[in-house]
Formats: C-alpha cells, structure tokens, sequence
C-alpha cells in the first residue's frame, strides 16, 4: 500500500501562483510513477500532469503547459505541482496518484493504483 497525502491546496487570485505537495508512505517512492489529476464540480476527473523517474518521462496536459511543472523529491517521497499564471478555469480539487514505474504514464485515472483524498484549489477572478 501507499499512502498519499495531498497539501497547498487555497484561494488565489487568477494570475497568482501555488505550489502543491503530495507526501507519500508506505513503499519505495521511487518505485512509483506520480500524478496529478483534478476534479471540477460537475466535470470528470481529469489528469494535469506526470513523471516517472527524476529526469525521464513528464507529459502534461495541454491546458496546463507552459504554466505547470510537476517535480519529485525522492530523499523526501514527495510530488510537488508548482502553478503558475493560474486562471479560474484551474480551480478544482486536485489530488495526486501512483503507479507502478515500470509502466508507461497513462492520462486515465483508472489507470492509476493509489490516489490520496485531495486538496482544494480554488482561482478568483
């Protein structure tokens, strides 16, 4: 099992910035592929962004690009997804996922074994 904790989720003004946390436990993080997905009200879940290992594979998705990086830590089992230049339509409740690294980045959420509980972000215009 591993257990993911989502945090720096919060209300920010369209064009400002956060950065959100997702601290993993229970196995070798770096076993693990990382991702971050996101949920609007009313919407599908959706995925934002990817990375396997430091330094290999990152995919995100076209509304994000160009304004989101997503990094790991592995010292400190932990996913970062900086946000920059964020706009209304970026509010959601954001959560991170993990699965095994062996396997290629998927964009389905149902591909994904381990999620954590979410945090909220939320972009006033």
């Amino acid at each position: 099992q591993v257990q993911l904790v989502e945090s720096g989720g919060g209300l920010v003004q369209a064009g400002g910035s956060l950065r959100l946390s997702c601290a993993a436990s229970g196995r070798t993080f770096s076993n693990y592929a990382m991702g971050w997905f996101r949920q609007a009200p009313g919407a599908e879940r959706e995925f934002v962004a990817a990375i396997r290992r430091i330094g290999d594979s990152i995919s995100y998705a076209d509304s994000v690009k160009g304004r989101f990086i997503i990094s790991r830590d592995n010292a400190k089992n932990t996913l970062y997804l900086q946000m920059n230049s964020l706009k209304p339509e970026d509010t959601a409740v954001y959560s991170c996922a993990a699965r095994p690294v062996v396997f290629t980045i998927s964009y389905h959420s149902s591909s994904w074994t381990y999620w954590g509980q979410g945090t909220q972000v939320t972009v006033s215009s």
